[in-house]
């Protein structure tokens, strides 16, 4: 595999004028990073390929696209071929330049076959690409792409939101402002009586743990579960004559048609949008070119309030687990004014980073980044910039972010590097690092069509599913009665609760039981709650346990009286008599064990079982994110490890060199030495007496001497020489050992997975209840 295949490293490009490979350590990013630079810059094809390198190191992101052009991660073509690009080229672009739609799409293949290829990139990372991820095109109030429905954005947030006093409050005030901009009313959260009205009704509900949508909103708006707020008595407050406009707002905006489109589609859950049922990473493309200025903060709010849910609800982890990025940051994340989208955000940069989850921001207008909020944001990517304003706010930026870590920082220095940018040219700040450096980016992955309008998206993500919200229908049943039965004191009954418009009971035998499994050896011993309805019928065996489906309610959640106004269906005989539902309880106690069985996984590299009730989705990511936290680990230990033996090499390696300068010192003046201690002696000779003194001869005799030891001192500096380069390959021959060890260490997760089935002991099965149950 190419040199920069390398576990949680992304290949950015090279360093300027090298050809030196810049590999990112994808560990850097869960202290988040920023991308600043002008139009033309490079900077979309930067974090283009930040997040196809992610995406093939198995990294999720959920990714905001105000423009359009991140759909362009859907392009991609393996085969390179001309009729690939065909339908995705530019037909203005290939007028411009004088050529039909064919020949363009020729040319652009061949073009960005070339272009991978000065990079070290081929079709075949392409398909890598293609296969370690999914992508998806997300358009929130249309269909073009797959839509999303709001309806569960205004469930009851997490337990960890709850229990957090300043962050359900961030949360309901965020939500209340997002939901009142999309109405057209502009609300301050602490003067606008809509606001307040607003945000005690989402706080009480959600400190119920009630979830709430927007019919029932209005309706509470109407008729408010509380009498006062604050000391004021609620209609004093907000008379209901003036409620009544508000909750009319709301409704308009409910009824208008094109709001439907919110409504249904896929619901907005983090989790399966970052991870596919089979524990595939997905990225996540929320298009909102479409929307309206309003229709676009509304739904980031609420993006960014659900993610932040999802982000309490994770374990911690010091590896990266998941991405955020937002391709224009611009007016979500302003310096002076607080809009709905900066509280979540802002809290994101402050505490993501515990729990895995890297947030990435890019803008073209520095100026309207709240940078003292970014202060602590480990990376700066930064492209040519427009004005000495941009210079001047970014150089605050990444002074701030310096003084967060204590590293120096000289302005002056920066302040050159950031005048001579050139086109694809970017600094890269990492707090991680030891400086800044100067790199050129990589040829995309991904075909850079450019903006993908609505049409482009729907015929680019017609085959996705799409999630279709149908009302409930009731059927009418021969037989119905309006009262309950009435049925003899040994006949116990339940009613399940009915849901929706659903006013008609059916009769169920209940059996209740607890069944145990337990495994010493596997450290096994868990208690599963069994609820089976089971139908009734005229048939030999009445009560066929083996008919029964499993009841998705709670025994403390079933009530013991019906509904008003619901009816009820027949009630056969035989379920009226008290002694037939001993009979039943022994043979549901029969079929349970004969039945029940536990499934558990285990994976073979790492012999962990999954959990109980746990899906083999989760398990999957699970065992890859505790591998991937295992691999850093091994990593920064091998680093560890050969620290000492380098640093020994490297002391070493700085001896030797100067010891070689020393002997080549030594030799050059030695050199010199005899040869003016010959001539001197030779010339004496020759210009003095006729005949050769005694001096004479003993001063060439010194000079023959002294030009003897020139081949010493010349033997001394190859000595020293091959010390050097004995030291320089044993130096090399450390590096490459460290890198051969960590290339070595396996990647876990992607593997099959085995199955272990325990089954119950008679022992462990306690019947607690057959009963007759109302559905």
């Amino acid at each position: 595999m190419p040199d920069y295949e390398k576990l949680g490293a992304f290949y950015l490009g090279r360093l300027k004028d090298t050809d030196q490979t810049l590999l990112y350590d994808s560990k850097d990013l869960t202290t988040h990073a920023v991308c600043v630079g002008m139009t033309g810059s490079g900077k979309t094809g930067l974090c283009l390929g930040l997040l196809e390198e992610a995406a093939i190191d198995g990294i999720p992101a959920l990714v905001i696209d105000p423009k359009g052009d991140l759909a362009n991660l859907l392009l991609t073509f393996p085969a390179l071929e001309a009729a690939d690009f065909e339908p995705w080229v530019n037909p203005d672009e290939a007028r411009n330049k004088g050529l039909e739609v064919p020949a363009f799409a020729a040319a652009e293949a061949e073009k960005w076959k070339k272009g991978l290829a000065q990079w070290g990139q081929d079709g075949a990372r392409i398909q890598r690409l293609r296969d370690a991820c999914e992508f998806a095109v997300y358009t929130p109030g249309s269909d073009a792409g797959i839509p999303v429905s709001i309806i569960k954005s205004f469930d009851a947030p997490s337990q960890a939101i709850l229990d957090d006093r300043e962050a359900l409050r961030d949360r309901v005030s965020s939500t209340a402002t997002s939901l009142l901009a999309l109405a057209g009313i502009d609300a301050d959260p602490v003067q606008s009586r809509e606001h307040i009205l607003l945000s005690t009704i989402l706080d009480t509900a959600w400190r119920a743990g009630a979830s709430l949508d927007l019919a029932s909103i209005i309706g509470q708006i109407q008729k408010p579960p509380f009498q006062r707020v604050g000391v004021l008595d609620l209609d004093s407050f907000y008379p209901a004559k003036e409620r009544f406009g508000l909750a009319m707002a709301l409704n308009n905006l409910l009824a208008s048609p094109g709001f439907e489109a919110w409504l249904n589609g896929d619901p907005l859950d983090i989790d399966a949008m970052l991870w596919t049922p089979k524990g595939k990473p997905r990225i996540s493309i929320f298009s909102i070119a479409h929307l309206s200025d309003t229709e676009r903060m509304f739904f980031v709010s609420l993006l960014l309030n659900q993610t932040l849910s999802w982000v309490r609800s994770q374990s911690g982890t010091s590896s990266l687990r998941a991405l955020l990025y937002m391709d224009e940051i611009f007016g979500y994340f302003p310096p002076i004014a607080n809009p709905p989208s900066k509280k979540p955000l802002l809290t994101l940069l402050k505490q993501a980073r515990a729990f895995g989850l890297g947030v990435v921001l890019a803008t073209q207008n520095p100026v309207d980044l709240d940078y003292k909020g970014l202060g602590n944001t480990g990376t700066w990517f930064i492209g040519r910039l427009q004005t000495e304003r941009d210079k001047a706010r970014v150089l605050e930026g990444l002074e701030g972010a310096a003084a967060s870590t204590g590293a120096k920082f000289d302005r002056g220095a920066m302040e050159q590097i950031l005048a001579g940018l050139g086109n694809r040219v970017f600094l890269l700040n990492n707090v991680h690092e030891d400086g800044p450096v100067l790199f050129q980016t990589r040829w995309t992955l991904s075909y850079l069509r450019g903006p993908l309008a609505r049409p482009e998206i729907k015929r680019l993500m017609q085959a996705a599913p799409r999630a279709v919200v149908d009302d409930a229908v009731v059927a009418e049943v021969p037989g119905e009665s309006s009262t309950v039965p009435v049925l003899p004191p040994d006949v116990s009954q339940l009613f399940v609760p009915l849901k929706g418009s659903v006013l008609s009971y059916e009769p169920r035998i209940l059996g209740v039981a607890r069944v145990q499994f337990a495994d010493a050896k596997l450290g096994v011993d868990e208690v599963r709650d069994c609820l089976y309805a089971c139908p009734i019928t005229d048939e030999a065996i009445p009560v066929d346990w083996p008919q029964a489906e499993a009841l998705d309610v709670p025994l403390n959640d079933l009530e013991k009286t019906p509904t008003d106004g619901a009816t009820f269906a027949e009630l056969p005989a035989i379920a009226a008599r008290g002694k037939n539902y001993a009979i039943w309880q022994k043979s549901f106690a029969t079929w349970l064990f004969q039945n029940q069985s536990l499934e558990l996984l285990r994976s073979p590299s790492t012999g962990e079982l999954s959990r109980i009730g746990e899906a083999e989705r989760d398990f999957r990511l699970r065992i890859q994110q505790s591998a991937r936290e295992a691999r850093d680990g091994q990593i920064q230990d091998l680093r560890a490890k050969y620290a000492p033996k380098l640093q020994t090499l490297d002391d070493r390696l700085q001896r030797a060199q100067l010891k070689l300068e020393q002997e080549k010192a030594q030799a050059t003046s030695q050199t010199l030495s005899s040869v003016l201690s010959i001539g001197t002696s030779i010339l004496g000779a020759f210009m003095g007496r006729k005949t050769i003194s005694a001096a004479n001869i003993n001063r060439i005799g010194t000079a023959a001497r002294a030009a003897t030891k020139i081949g010493k001192e010349r033997g001394d500096v190859g000595l020293a020489t091959d010390t050097v380069e004995s030291v320089q390959a044993r130096l090399q021959e450390l590096n490459q050992q460290l890198a051969d060890e960590i290339a070595a260490i396996p990647e876990v997760g992607n593997e099959e997975f085995g199955s272990i089935t325990l089954k119950p002991k008679k022992t462990g099965i306690q019947v607690q209840l057959v009963s007759l149950v109302w559905m």
